[in-house]
């Protein structure tokens, strides 16, 4: 036996599926946000049709000419009651 060889054990075949499987892993990660329907989240429905801004301290809405726009809530937002930032008009 030659010095520095080793023995075959067959793992190559066990690699390329391994690697397979990882590849596939992380295509199908980057693919779900675009393959999910997102969540539609509906803002705040108490809110009188003059206000033209308002927040419930995590993220804030606006009216605008394409419908009620609203901001993403952070991470560790606890919401408050729903407070009018800005009347129509105003």
């Amino acid at each position: 036996m030659a010095s520095g060889s080793f023995p075959s054990t067959g793992t190559a075949p066990r690699d390329g599926i391994i690697a397979l499987g990882i590849a596939a892993l992380v295509g199908v990660t980057i693919l779900i946000p675009y393959l999910v329907p997102a969540q539609t989240r509906h803002p705040a429905t108490s809110i009188d049709e003059s206000c033209a801004e308002w927040s419930d301290s995590c993220r804030i809405c606006q009216r605008t000419t394409d419908g009620i726009a609203c901001s993403t809530p952070g991470i560790a937002c606890v919401p408050t009651p729903t407070n009018c930032l800005r009347r129509l008009g105003g």
